[in-house]
């Protein structure tokens, strides 16, 4: 006689889509920790190498255009739920991409070719053929930043009202899918991110300052670090992150100040990240 008692459910296996940094680790690890088996596509020009070995059940190495691929892979190895993590560069999506037939037919329907768009209607075809994308962020809930002041530092009368002006220049132009970083000296836009991401933005500003402090001036040269999620920001996909990397960067370019969007920016190196602004004196705020 079958013995239900000892009869266990098969564990569900959950696809990771992969891009760069240490995002898909940390997503790996949690998903592993709460039971289930991960499947990974390894996006060969994004993913780090060490991916292989990191305890994953599988790991498919695609390329960036492989939608097709993608698909197939996912429904060969039974998984029905997956999370896309890690960054796939802007610059990368819209000049290296070489699609298959699938992803040139959705790049010819986008009315935009801005990265919401694209990954937006990837998400779509992948929930037509029975693969739901979840929110990216939905096993590492305690890293993401919750509201106050994070750092032993709090920002000076001076970084409140750059945050304020950085704040409604990043409102204003993240609906375009630009601007979700912009730094701010004596309430006056110094850079805005595009398409090279957050630490070469904020590498550009603290260059641009450099350039500027041979000339005699009162103003402070002071950055303040804006980052901000987008209107109506999609959690599957493109979440705001930083790391103790972004402290570093912000140290070089003279930056003394980063604020944040609560429970929608990604902590990726958790305490560690604060320890190293308390070490540099640098404020963190997330609001």
């Amino acid at each position: 006689m079958l013995d239900l008692a000892r009869v266990t459910a098969p564990k569900e296996k959950l696809g990771l889509i992969a891009g760069n940094g240490r995002f898909p680790f940390l997503v790996l690890d949690a998903a592993r920790a709460q039971g289930h088996d991960v499947v990974v596509a390894a996006i060969k020009e994004e993913t780090f190498p060490d991916i292989d070995s990191h305890g994953a059940v599988a790991v498919h190495w695609l390329s960036l255009g492989e939608l097709s691929r993608l698909i197939d892979t996912f429904k060969k190895e039974g998984v029905r739920r997956a999370i896309m993590a890690g960054q796939v560069k802007h610059k990368q999506i819209f000049s290296s991409i070489r699609p298959d037939w699938r992803l040139a037919k959705l790049l010819l329907s986008l009315r935009t070719r801005n990265t919401d768009a694209l990954l937006g209607a990837v998400a779509k075809v992948l929930a037509d053929e029975g693969i739901i994308l979840e929110n990216s962020t939905a096993l590492l809930e305690p890293l993401l930043a919750k509201p106050g002041v994070l750092t032993k530092r709090a920002p000076s009368e001076e970084e409140k009202k750059n945050i304020e002006y950085g704040r409604g220049v990043a409102r204003q132009l993240a609906q375009y899918d630009i601007g979700q970083t912009v730094l701010v000296a004596e309430s006056a836009c110094v850079a805005v991110e595009a398409m090279e991401g957050t630490d070469a933005t904020i590498e550009r500003a603290g260059q641009l300052m450099s350039s500027l402090s041979a000339a005699p001036s009162t103003l402070s040269r002071a950055l303040t670090v804006v980052k901000i999620a987008k209107p109506n920001q999609d959690m599957r996909f493109d979440v705001p992150v930083i790391g103790t990397k972004t402290i570093d960067v912000m140290v070089k370019a003279g930056a003394t100040c980063l604020a944040l969007d609560a429970e929608k920016c990604l902590l990726l190196d958790g305490q560690a990240i604060i320890a190293a602004a308390d070490s540099a004196q640098i404020a963190i705020v997330s609001d």
